[in-house]
Parts: structure tokens; C-alpha cells; sequence
């Protein structure tokens, strides 16, 4: 169903987030992060898909613009200046994402040689593989919308980096595996585990991207490489989480599949099959601990709200499967209530005083407002 964006409360909320981030004209000094920015994007894309506002899209380039200038460059307090794709200026403004982009955390990254720990990690700087699908998957949308393809291309110069980066070949000659945290140079692996859904992001981000690069004449790099690297690392996984947040992330990329369908640019219902049977695992296991039912101060809104707008994308996935598939679908339907219970309960003002609503306050603002008018982040 089309969501009504002109509600005052997603107009508020991305209103507050530009201001808060530096993004609004005439405001604070800009402040960057790539998660947070790839939704905010996409929501900005939608305020202006339904409303028309010219403002609404201004906002969206300002901030590809500024996730560019900035995260794509060294940060302040590094010694090392300029793109860290180690471009001269003139060529990193030409092809702003060719050396990936940073997280944007506030400390810096780990040195070379500095023990790790596990848990000042979280708060270093560096590259997330799955952070800069999102932000793939955010500029094909600004193609889409615009009718510019200059965005995808980025966004598959993108793509084409973080492959290469991020896989590598082990020492005992297994299949490829990769990175989940990089140096912010990508020289260096930071956590050298793979993220579980991160090659299925990769594979589903790809495929998309090649398929907006159809409908336009312009020349962009080639992925059908990469794709099919990323298929033989999804081959035999384990998708099934209990993390809110993963189980959302699962459902959106059951719909992204869905549409990739619909385009022709993707054929494997098994790994379709295999992803809707562990998103089902994990909503039986949310309903199982009930987690919703606990404080505000005990809940985490933006794996909550990960949740939510999995949920939403779950609503658009029903007319886009066949026969084979319904009941599958069928099963995790029972599920959507979780997410009214989601959005009501963060919608709650008293609940958006909580600490952990406040510890991480633009990106729970943010995904609240995609969960309410996800259609910019669900479509592709």
C-alpha cells in the first residue's frame, strides 16, 4: 500500500536528522555515516518520489555529495590527506567511490601491528562490506529516481572495489571468503570472520545494480565476475539468525530477489527457497523470547526497526512469487503484526526519551522513518 509521506511525523523526523547531521543548509559542520546515510537517502528519495518537493531531492544529492567528500577522503585527524583511493583530486571527484568509503565511526581505525579488541572495534574507524552495499543499493535508487545513471556507475565502481578487496583465497585452497572489516585504505583485513549475510548482499546488490545499468546507454563497468563469485560463496551458507535486525535484513533481500525476478536479472528460487525458511526460524524465535514485550531501555529500536521494515518489504513480496512459493509466504504472514507493534511502540514519545533510543539517535530516527515510508528502501 503507497504510504502517505506527507505524515508529519516522516517529514520530522528526516528534518531533524539533516539538521542534527549537518546536512540542512546554513547548519553544523557536517557529520557522516554510512549505514545511517545510505537509509536517509533512500527516505529523501521517496519524500521527494511522492511529494514532488524539489527540496526533498536537493537533500538527497547534498548528501551524496558530502558522504563523498567526506568518506571518501581521510579523515581529519590522519596523517595521510586526500582520496583514500590515493586519486588526485581532479580523478577522485570523477570517481569519488573508486577506494571504497569509510564507516564514519569516531575513533580512528587500528594500527598496523595493535592487538585487537573486540570491543573498542565497534567504535573504530575502517570499511563494513555490508555498510557499503547499502550505500551501492542507495545510489542505484538515486539512478532510478533521477534518471541519471552517473550514481549506478559510482555504485558499481563500488561494487567492483569492495570485491575485490574484501575476497580472498585461503592458504589451504578452499573456496573464497571474505573480510568483514577493512582498513580504511583496504590494504589490511581489521576482523578477519565473514559477516554471515554479507556475500548474499553482495550477490543481490550486484545483480541490481547491473540491471538499472541496462536501462541506460551509458557505458558501466561490468559485474556478471563478481556475481558469479559471490554465488559460489553463497553455495551450502546458513542464512538463519535470531537478530532482529538480520531476520529484517533477510526478508528485504527475499523481496530484492522477488524483483530481480520480475527483471530477469536473477533465476536461483532456491537461495529465494532457502531465505524465506530461515527468516521464518527467526521470527519463531523472536515470538519465542519476547523481546518486544521488554522496556524501552532493554531494546534496541534500530534492530527492532530492521525488523519492521523487513516486514514492510515482506507486504510488497506477496504479488512478485509464484504458485511454488506461496506457501512459504503464507507461513511468515501470521508475523506481520510485529511490525505495527514495532512502529507504535517507537512512535511512543516517552519511549524516544530512553537511553537507547538516544544513544543512537539518528540512525533509529532515520530507520524509523524508512519503516514508515519504505517504499524508497524496499524498491530497487
Amino acid at each position: 500500500m503507497e504510504q502517505n509521506v506527507s505524515e508529519p511525523m516522516v517529514r520530522e523526523l528526516m528534518a531533524d536528522f539533516a539538521d542534527r547531521t549537518g546536512l540542512s543548509p546554513g547548519g553544523r559542520a557536517p557529520r557522516r555515516y554510512l549505514w545511517t546515510d545510505a537509509f536517509a537517502l533512500c527516505n529523501f528519495l521517496e519524500l521527494y518520489r511522492q511529494s514532488g518537493e524539489q527540496g526533498y531531492r536537493d537533500l538527497a544529492l547534498r548528501l551524496v555529495d558530502q558522504v563523498h567528500q567526506i568518506l571518501g577522503r581521510h579523515r581529519e585527524d590522519d596523517p595521510r590527506t586526500g582520496w583514500i583511493s590515493g586519486l588526485d583530486e581532479q580523478d577522485g571527484q570523477r570517481h569519488p567511490t573508486a577506494g571504497g568509503l569509510r564507516i564514519g565511526k569516531e575513533l580512528g581505525e587500528r594500527r598496523d601491528g595493535e592487538p585487537l579488541d573486540e570491543r573498542l572495534e565497534w567504535d573504530r574507524d575502517g570499511q563494513y562490506y555490508h555498510y557499503l552495499t547499502k550505500w551501492m543499493h542507495a545510489l542505484g535508487r538515486v539512478s532510478r529516481v533521477t534518471a541519471d545513471p552517473t550514481y549506478n556507475a559510482w555504485a558499481m565502481e563500488l561494487a567492483k572495489t569492495a570485491h575485490a578487496r574484501f575476497t580472498y583465497v585461503p592458504f589451504s585452497g578452499a573456496p573464497k571468503g571474505m573480510y568483514w572489516k577493512m582498513s580504511i585504505d583496504l590494504a589490511r583485513p581489521l576482523v578477519t570472520s565473514m559477516g554471515q549475510h554479507d556475500p548474499l548482499d553482495g550477490l543481490l546488490t550486484c545483480s541490481q545494480l547491473q540491471m538499472t545499468a541496462r536501462d541506460f546507454t551509458s557505458v558501466s563497468p561490468d559485474l556478471g565476475a563478481e556475481i558469479a563469485d559471490l554465488e559460489r560463496i553463497c553455495q551450502g551458507r546458513s542464512w538463519a539468525t535470531e537478530d532482529p535486525l538480520g531476520i529484517g535484513g533477510l526478508l528485504c533481500d527475499a523481496g530484492r530477489m522477488a524483483q530481480l525476478m520480475s527483471g530477469g536479472a536473477f533465476a536461483r528460487t532456491e537461495l529465494l527457497c532457502a531465505v524465506l525458511d530461515a527468516a521464518l526460524l527467526g521470527l519463531e524465535s523472536v515470538a519465542r523470547q519476547n523481546l518486544l514485550s521488554l522496556p524501552a531501555d532493554y531494546r534496541l529500536p534500530f534492530r527492532e526497526l530492521g525488523l519492521s521494515i523487513g516486514l514492510r518489504a515482506l507486504e510488497r513480496l506477496q504479488g512478485l512469487i509464484d504458485e511454488r512459493l506461496r506457501g512459504k509466504i503464507d507461513a511468515l504472514m501470521p508475523y506481520m503484526p510485529l511490525r505495527e507493534m514495532i512502529e507504535a511502540f517507537w512512535l511512543e514519545g516517552r519511549n524516544r526519551s530512553a537511553g537507547s533510543w538516544l544513544e543512537h539517535r539518528e540512525i533509529n530516527m532515520v530507520m524509523l522513518a524508512t519503516s514508515l515510508a519504505p517504499d524508497g528502501f524496499v524498491t530497487l
